[in-house]
């Protein structure tokens, strides 16, 4: 059940954040580095739910590899944001620490099925 899962509650947790935060963006960004950066946070948790639907180990560590590639989008799109200062530096610190915490879990739980 991917609710029991920390890397998914993380992820979820970050997709809310990156929302609140994109809601400040210009609005000629919209189609633009708005779009991406939702639809990459999107992904995220998104996959974790696909790869737990999953029977197989090597489908569900596909997806969950799918799924850091895509928060490693955000966590560029973070610091892209903050340079073009369309986010303050507490903003970015504040989801540059969640997107830290959701890397590093989600990591942890890739590398405990490698050895299944």
């Amino acid at each position: 059940d991917h609710r029991k899962l920390r890397a998914y509650e993380l992820a979820d947790s970050l997709v809310l954040e990156i929302y609140r935060a994109t809601q400040r963006f210009p609005r000629e960004e919209l189609f633009g580095l708005t779009s991406q950066v939702r639809r990459a946070a999107v992904s995220v948790p998104a996959n974790i739910v696909e790869g737990c639907a999953r029977e197989g180990i090597k489908e569900y560590r596909q997806f969950l590899n799918q799924a850091f590639g895509s928060l490693r989008e955000v966590g560029y799109f973070i610091h892209l944001a903050e340079r073009l200062k369309y986010i303050d530096s507490d903003t970015a610190n504040t989801l540059t620490l969640l997107y830290d915490d959701t890397a590093r879990t989600l990591s942890a739980l890739i590398r405990s099925l490698k050895s299944l």
